[in-house]
């Protein structure tokens, strides 16, 4: 029985359901947006904003590192990915900021294979961009900031987790990240986000993840969920937890990075959102608990 979100996220059924299959429901020509009410520590102080999860399949060229047009004229070269653009947008005083970052993993096992990170705000543009293979990352990072620019490769190291990956990792699209009460540790790459704001470069370190064993019930302005919880814990000093809905799609229902994030869902909806683009179309953002901006 598929089992398709709703479209404000209100009281989760308790009802037992098997999980969709994976390829068939991510497969719809939908995409998954899910609004979130954001808080984010910036320049020693808490400011308000907003993020968007938005969560879409796609054909990805592996030679190219790009959304293939058409899929049929290089069959080879194609691989079915899930793509998240994290948006965060905040504001600092007189000037904002609006950061994204893209995150594009393998559809079959959640492996990266591209992150790439834009911020603008008032004093200038900062991108990156970082390209996954079996035994190595390499990158570019681009900065208005004098010394900032050049070239970021990494070792690939196995079994390692991507922090900008979490946010697909831990919702178990195809099977539990980690069992009930399970812990783990992992080779852990901190997220591009992080770096960016925390002007640190990027390099591996570890991370203990461990499920909670027992599920719970909490609310936040999108409703009642069921959760299970990750609480991350990263050898830099931060520490995270994930609150995941426990019924499909296993959406991120809270999530937080201490001291520089957290975030909590206002509402989720799935839609052919590269269509509304039209005045009034803005209606559509109610879903998401979000306010469309004057």
């Amino acid at each position: 029985m598929k089992r398709i979100a709703a479209p404000l996220a209100f009281l989760v059924s308790t009802s037992v359901f098997a999980e969709p299959d994976f390829d068939s429901y991510w497969h719809d020509g939908k995409a998954e947006l899910d609004g979130y009410r954001l808080q984010v520590s910036r320049y020693g102080e808490p400011r308000e904003g907003r993020a968007v999860l938005i969560y879409v399949t796609e054909p990805f060229s592996e030679s190219k590192r790009v959304k293939v047009d058409d899929p049929s004229k290089n069959p080879s070269d194609v691989t079915d990915v899930l793509k998240l653009n994290a948006v965060r947008d905040f504001q600092t005083g007189i000037y904002d900021y609006n950061t994204m970052v893209s995150t594009f993993v393998r559809s079959k096992d959640f492996s990266p294979v591209k992150v790439s990170f834009s911020s603008a705000e008032w004093c200038g543009h900062v991108h990156q961009e970082l390209l996954f293979s079996p035994n190595k990352i390499t990158g570019q990072y681009f900065s208005y900031f004098e010394g900032e620019t050049g070239p970021r490769n990494l070792e690939h190291k196995a079994n390692g987790v991507i922090e900008d990956n979490l946010l697909i990792q831990l919702r178990g699209l195809r099977g539990d990240f980690l069992k009930p009460g399970e812990k783990k540790s992992f080779p852990f790459l901190p997220s591009v986000y992080h770096g960016r704001l925390a002007h640190k470069p990027l390099a591996w370190t570890t991370a203990e993840i461990e499920r909670s064993a027992e599920a719970q019930t909490i609310g936040v302005p999108a409703g009642q969920f069921t959760i299970s919880s990750y609480v991350v814990k990263i050898a830099d000093g931060r520490t995270g937890k994930f609150l995941i809905e426990r019924a499909y799609p296993h959406r991120v229902v809270r999530w937080e990075l201490s001291p520089d994030i957290s975030a909590e869902m206002t509402g989720s909806a799935r839609l052919e959102y590269w269509r509304l683009h039209k005045n009034g179309d803005e209606s559509h953002l109610k879903a998401l608990g979000i306010q469309p901006k004057p």
